[in-house]
């Protein structure tokens, strides 16, 4: 026989699945919320390089910094480091020559498409005559979640103070034709070019075009 005593605890029992599930849904939706948001401070973060060095965002501090998540298997990066015109590396030496910090992130993990190791990934700046001031190997994608870098290539721009103030596609073509590279605006440039001004990034958030991180 159900009695009022009944009916009170499975009331409560319900009540308690209910806040429980809740605060499941709400844990979830903020874990998969990007840190990286435009206008503010840019997620700190530590990754190790193709030469062994520990390196750390807050290492640039009063540095402008470009993020670059690449993999070189990639068609879409074939086609801005295919030379010529050597577009990405290109933008790689004219950032070195501005004292800009050019970090390219390879988040493919193990096994998959992009996945190198550090003397293959030299190989590779060597190769193409990239000019990168660091590459970092980030196969447990730690860095890549954190920036929520959805395609290679992915740009995000941080400035001196460490604000975030770019994020997306290195330019207005969605291709991976060569011959589409002359005709498009790049982003980061324009971007790099307004920040030299003293001006506001007039489009800091465009959407990234490519192969999809394989995390």
């Amino acid at each position: 026989m159900i009695t009022r005593r009944h009916l009170s605890l499975a009331a409560g029992m319900a009540a308690a699945v209910a806040l429980t599930a809740g605060a499941l849904i709400a844990s979830t939706a903020e874990a998969s919320t990007p840190a990286a948001v435009i206008g503010q401070p840019a997620p700190a973060f530590t990754g190790v390089t193709s030469n062994g060095e520990t390196v750390s965002l807050s290492d640039f501090a009063g540095k402008t910094v470009i993020l670059e998540w690449t993999n070189h298997d990639c068609p879409f990066v074939v086609k801005h480091y295919t030379s010529p015109p050597s577009n990405m590396q290109t933008l790689q030496k004219q950032a070195a020559e501005n004292d800009i910090v050019w970090l390219s992130v390879i988040s493919s993990r193990a096994g998959e498409q992009g996945h190198v190791s550090p003397e293959r990934a030299n190989e590779l700046t060597a190769s193409r005559g990239a000019a990168p001031a660091h590459v970092i190997l980030d196969a447990a994608g730690t860095i890549g979640r954190l920036y929520d870098a959805k395609t290679t290539p992915h740009m995000f721009i941080i400035t001196p103070e460490g604000q975030l103030v770019y994020d997306g596609a290195i330019d207005s073509v969605r291709s991976s034709r060569v011959a589409d590279i002359a005709g498009a605006d790049n982003y980061v440039s324009i971007a790099l070019a307004e920040l030299a001004e003293g001006k506001p990034v007039s489009n800091p958030v465009t959407t990234p075009y490519g192969c999809a991180v394989k995390y």
